[in-house]
């Protein structure tokens, strides 16, 4: 598998140091693409060397993983495939399920829609409450032994129960989100996944593209996710977009946009960190991919740390009913919905 850009190691996989989230392909952002866009920014990712492709069951309920199974699996061998369970629809109606049933049941639906007979590299999507994390994971690990997936993953989840997972089978990646406006893995998580050799998989990692430009005063469409999350919403809006317009000044110095400095900044918490981001725009794939090829001074690095301190950046992640299924660690002044 190879790539012209520089590499970042996931478990046993080799990937591109930036990968591609793909579920504003299909879910949750809005404007959301027509098929045909969708499609050629796939490919376009991977002629640019992405080699890191990252989906999930609930993405559109199943339609995000049927694009990527139709656009991409005649070159199945030119990257790395990642996927998730646990938060999916099941019998018709979406459910948060880690019994290992419905794992199971979840998995072989993925594969169907993937096209693909192995995923890479296969996650927890979050932490069901209800079922031990141990039994979660031996469902993976016979999905392992049965040649069905590569490697195991965990998603928003904490130092803890990344600790508890490891117990049980060697964890290859934790995803979470982090930014510099989402900085709780620093509480613990980015340490322990160093200390594990697991690699910290960062969605979101231009906050929600908020610290790309991507989000006015006016904030984004009602139907869209991100409209029910009080950080886009009166009166937290206002006062992180004067946050991101603080680190615009600093693009500005450096010579470089907004978001290919905000990446810079994820890139240089550790070399087990990659960044997912996601886009509709094979010109903002290029641009946050040039991030890769930049050197930002550590003065400027060290600049965006103070701004964007949990006590600066305005409102919860979450609301109540999204913040119950993340086991992240959260700091002792962070707001909660």
């Amino acid at each position: 598998m190879n790539t012209h850009l520089p590499t970042r190691k996931i478990g046993p996989f080799t990937v591109s140091a930036m990968g591609l989230g793909c579920m504003n392909l299909s879910h949750a952002y809005l404007p959301r693409p027509e098929p045909e866009q969708a499609e050629r920014l796939l490919l376009h990712a991977l002629d640019a060397g992405v080699t890191l492709f990252d989906t999930a069951a609930l993405y559109g309920s199943g339609r995000n993983e049927e694009l990527l199974g139709r656009t991409l699996m005649h070159r199945r061998g030119e990257f790395t495939l990642s996927s998730k369970c646990v938060l999916a629809e099941l019998d018709g109606k979406r459910g948060l399920d880690g019994s290992p049933g419905a794992i199971a049941r979840v998995l072989e639906d993925s594969l169907r829609r993937l096209r693909v007979d192995h995923i890479d590299l296969y996650y927890l999507h979050r932490l069901d409450r209800n079922v031990p994390i141990e039994d979660s994971v031996g469902a993976l690990v016979r999905a392992v032994e049965a040649g069905k997936i590569g490697a195991i993953g965990l998603s928003e989840m904490s130092a803890a129960t990344l600790r508890r997972a490891h117990a049980v089978h060697p964890i290859a990646a934790m995803q979470t989100e982090y930014s510099p406006w989402t900085r709780n893995v620093e509480i613990a998580v980015l340490d322990a996944c160093a200390e594990l050799d697991v690699a910290l998989v960062a969605f979101s990692p231009l906050a929600r593209g908020l610290l790309a430009g991507g989000v006015g005063p006016e904030g984004v469409a009602a139907e869209d996710i991100r409209a029910a999350m009080p950080r886009f919403q009166p009166p937290h809006l206002e006062r992180n977009l004067a946050l991101a317009a603080r680190l615009e000044g600093i693009a500005r110095e450096v010579g470089c946009t907004p978001a290919q400095l905000t990446l810079a900044w994820v890139l240089s918490r550790g070399d087990h960190v990659v960044p997912i981001p996601g886009t509709t725009s094979s010109a903002h794939l290029d641009e946050d991919l040039a991030a890769l090829s930049i050197e930002v001074p550590a003065e400027a690095l060290a600049r965006i740390d103070t701004i964007f301190t949990p006590e600066a950046v305005s409102g919860p992640r979450y609301t109540r009913g999204a913040q119950a299924q993340i086991d992240t660690e959260v700091w002792e002044t962070e707001p909660l919905a």
